[in-house]
């Protein structure tokens, strides 16, 4: 193979390597503009993705220098033959772009452009923005180029699509989380806070004439404001947003397990260090399953002690979370006795003070357990107290 061959083939590889690695949506776009204009032996190239104001959101180059891209101005409108290939999914290549139809010139600082490929960036019938080069340094733009430049694009059109996916994932999440915490608030708080006011009638109906049993009924008043607050602290801690990608997730988890020690009765600890870090989403989904298991040994469990271990296996990890509660059936409905279920994500079951609720935060685990591949295990049984272990594959 000649030397330019393997260049090629290495270039090529690094551009399609890069949509996989675990690279900001950016980092992977500005690389495959870079590979785009050595493989092809560009002077300049260029990628852009529109927003819905007739601009673009992202406008990547490559071959300017910072004081070009100064002296240039504002990125682009979506005019002239930008435009154009915004709405025509067929490439452009032309020697000379100035005489093309719908080329409307440049800014005055912009350099001189004469050879030109541009190459629309798209999935399936939708136009996702544009891949271009200009003034090729030996030739002209020929088929083989266009052809090269076509593959490209269609890994960028993958990584555009993999950054909407996961948006559209976080706004999955956070309209979950929403739904979890409006549970938590009309289930818990709401109940507490319409007992507080029937209490409180009942004290001042009787602090006339029975002011002992009004006394008797101000103390009831106490311990329930006590619950809501506790309650309200609970919800405003899982709230809390967490930096698991600065601070791992070990340290997430023992300043989870530090603040809830501070907010309920139980006893929380953690323990675990020298883990390896796993994939972003790993850890997310790690925690959250974490989260979600407190939450229900404090909600639920009743439990005077509850642990978080977090261990190394091999390339990944284990997370054990514990408690010595009320405990529950994970195969209910059905007769009450000592369970374990134990495949990957497999998980049902509830406390008789919280089933839907119980239900509802057991499959949520099972999901996120499900969606990074790892293993879920229930283990429970009515006053055995729960443990809930997560194996968690490596990278």
């Amino acid at each position: 193979m000649a030397t330019c061959d393997r260049d090629e083939l290495r270039e090529v590889s690094a551009a399609v390597l890069a949509v996989t690695a675990h690279l900001s949506v950016r980092e992977v776009l500005q690389t495959i503009v870079s590979a785009a204009r050595r493989l092809l032996d560009a002077e300049y190239a260029a990628l852009g993705i529109p927003d819905s104001n007739g601009s673009f959101r992202e406008f990547l180059a490559d071959g300017l220098t910072d004081a070009q891209w100064h002296a240039i101005g504002p990125i682009p409108r979506q005019h002239g033959l930008l435009g154009a290939m915004l709405r025509d999914p067929a490439p452009v290549r032309s020697a000379d772009i100035r005489t093309h139809p719908r080329f409307e010139g440049w800014p005055a600082a912009h350099p001189e452009m004469v050879d030109f490929l541009g190459m629309p960036i798209v999935d399936g019938d939708q136009i996702l923005g544009e891949l271009f080069l200009a003034n090729k340094r030996q030739g002209r733009f020929g088929a083989e180029d266009e052809e090269l430049l076509k593959l490209l694009a269609g890994h960028a059109a993958i990584a555009i699509v993999n950054a909407r996916l996961y948006e559209r994932s976080r706004e999955l999440s956070i309209v979950e989380e929403r739904q979890r915490i409006a549970r938590e608030l009309h289930d818990a708080v709401t109940q507490k806070l319409f007992s507080l006011r029937l209490t409180v009638e009942a004290a001042a109906a009787l602090v006339e004439r029975d002011p002992r049993r009004a006394v008797a009924e101000l103390d009831t008043v106490r311990r329930l404001a006590a619950d809501a607050t506790a309650e309200l602290k609970s919800i405003v801690v899982g709230l809390r947003p967490v930096d698991l990608a600065g601070d791992g997730l070990a340290t997430a988890l023992a300043k989870q397990a530090e603040l809830l020690d501070r907010v309920h009765d139980a006893r929380v600890t953690f323990t675990g260090d020298g883990v390896p870090r796993l994939p972003a989403e790993r850890e997310e989904a790690a925690y959250r399953v974490a989260q979600e298991a407190l939450h229900n040994a404090l909600r639920h469990g009743a439990p005077r002690r509850v642990t978080i271990e977090l261990r190394r296996a091999g390339p990944g990890v284990v997370l054990t979370i514990t408690d010595d509660g009320h405990g529950f059936d994970p195969g209910s409905p059905g007769p009450a006795t000592t369970a374990a279920t134990d495949t990957p994500g497999n998980t049902a079951g509830n406390t008789a003070g919280g089933k839907a609720q119980h239900r509802l935060g057991l499959a949520s685990m099972r999901e996120r357990a499900r969606s990074v591949g790892a293993r879920l295990r229930v283990t429970s049984g009515p006053g055995k107290g729960t443990t809930i272990t997560m194996e968690v594959p490596g990278p």
